[in-house]
């Protein structure tokens, strides 16, 4: 076996992945990881760390809309077992969650992808250690 197979993982998973679901930068924690709503900055404004690497594509929305639809599945349920409400409050109240739910969750899922990519070194991340 080589040194590269026991190599120190410097970018923690884990930890990376708690950086990005707070939108912050995975590097350091401390920079913010949007310029705009989903606008990923080119470069972390406190540790100059590169970010511009990321292709999170279709997969933050993709996980919002598998968080979205379980959750309001359970809400769904939990409604009508419980309340009973009428078909257009149901309909209404659960359109409004829905959308509050995904505009929350996307950029915390964009920011756990671009994180887990930053931590694999996947898509250009690795060339400056």
């Amino acid at each position: 076996m080589s040194d590269a197979d026991f190599q120190i993982d410097d970018r923690p998973t884990k930890v990376a992945v708690f950086r990005g679901l707070r939108c912050k930068c995975p590097h350091c924690g401390e920079g913010d990881l949007f310029a705009k709503y989903l606008k990923v900055t080119d470069n972390c404004s406190v540790c100059d760390e590169e970010l511009f690497h990321h292709r999170a594509d279709d997969g933050p929305a993709y996980l919002t809309i598998l968080l979205v639809g379980h959750i309001l599945a359970f809400a769904i349920h939990f409604m009508w077992v419980y309340f009973r409400p009428e078909p257009w409050v149901m309909a209404t109240s659960l359109t409004i969650g829905a959308v509050a739910l995904s505009l929350f969750l996307l950029p915390r899922m964009k920011g756990m992808v671009v994180a887990i990519q930053w931590s694999r070194r996947m898509h250009g991340f690795g060339h400056n250690g």
